[in-house]
């Protein structure tokens, strides 16, 4: 993607493209993060900006491709790789295994008998 958007020059097409690549980085950035994380719900939350970030570069993959950059062809292979990866996404937030069931420790008294 970086590639095809360097040839931008106008500063319109300048906009798309800085939108577009930020949004695309953005969509492998939440990825790793929330790979990072130690919870389910932590991991599904940042799993699931990253699909949003990749809605948001298939808007800009469709601005892009009706201001002329990329090709239509390029942005069709684009857009699907993009769709790919929502669709990953989707399916790895149905299958995280559930959080590992946390040993409960007995309540503590204090300054009882």
């Amino acid at each position: 993607m970086y590639k095809e958007t360097a040839k931008a020059s106008r500063p319109e097409l300048r906009l798309i493209t800085a939108q577009l690549r930020r949004s695309a980085l953005s969509i492998a950035a939440n990825i790793a993060e929330g790979c990072g994380k130690s919870s389910r719900a932590e991991t599904i939350r940042y799993l699931e900006i990253a699909a949003g970030s990749a809605a948001e570069t298939e808007h800009h993959l469709l601005v892009a491709r009706d201001i002329g950059i990329p090709t239509t062809r390029q942005a069709e292979r684009f857009l699907s790789a993009t769709g790919s990866v929502r669709r990953m996404l989707r399916s790895r937030i149905r299958r995280l295994p559930p959080d590992p069931a946390r040993p409960s420790k007995p309540p503590q008294v204090i300054g009882g008998t």
